[in-house]
């Protein structure tokens, strides 16, 4: 009872968040040594000691490790954790909580050198620049779910566009702080410039 194939559904789970993990880890180190091109999916196979059909089970491609290992899966939190906010606020409100919560994953290490990474290239800050877009195109489907009156798409996709400009720019600021303070405080700061800035008068 409890048991799928004679394993603990529990200890299963764990050994697949473990090869993901290791697969994410020996891709990172891998792009950083080699560079991102220069890198076959083969070798981070057999470097991870998995076989590469394995591989394929956890991401499809390059992209997908390195994107995971950006944020320390960020991308990836950003969504449900904006199902979980309440409905009774605005929704940047509840956009600028997520960030929030959610920016000490990129104060890692990991994270840190891809950073670097993605901006080692013309095609990798290309790639960078779609990791964003991919996240604001998340959280407004996120916010669809918690926000889904028809006649407030347009509000959330405006609200969604601005909350990850708001990410971009603290975590440049951030960044070139040599990240001496919490990328939190950056993310608080960039907020609080919004309302001078879509004054119109």
């Amino acid at each position: 009872m409890g048991e799928t194939g004679g394993k603990p559904a529990g200890r299963r789970e764990r050994n697949r968040q473990e090869t993901h993990e290791r697969i994410v880890t020996v891709g990172l180190k891998l792009f950083v040594e080699k560079g991102f091109e220069e890198t076959t999916l083969d070798e981070i196979a057999q470097t991870a000691g998995i076989a590469r059909r394995t591989l394929f089970s956890y991401f499809e491609s390059k992209d997908d490790i390195l994107s995971s290992s950006y944020g320390s899966g960020f991308s990836q939190a950003l969504a449900p954790a904006i199902r979980e906010e309440s409905p009774d606020q605005a929704p940047l409100a509840a956009a600028r909580s997520c960030l929030m919560k959610l920016a000490s994953r990129y104060e890692t290490p990991d994270s840190l050198a891809v950073d670097t990474l993605l901006r080692s290239s013309p095609a990798l800050r290309a790639r960078k620049s779609g990791s964003f877009d991919a996240m604001a195109c998340s959280m407004l489907e996120a916010m669809e779910n918690v926000w889904p009156a028809p006649d407030r798409r347009d509000e959330l996709r405006l609200t969604a566009t601005m909350a990850i400009g708001v990410l971009k720019l603290a975590l440049e600021d951030w960044r070139k702080s040599a990240a001496e303070r919490p990328l939190s405080e950056f993310i608080d700061r960039a907020f609080r410039l919004l309302p001078a800035s879509l004054r119109l008068d």
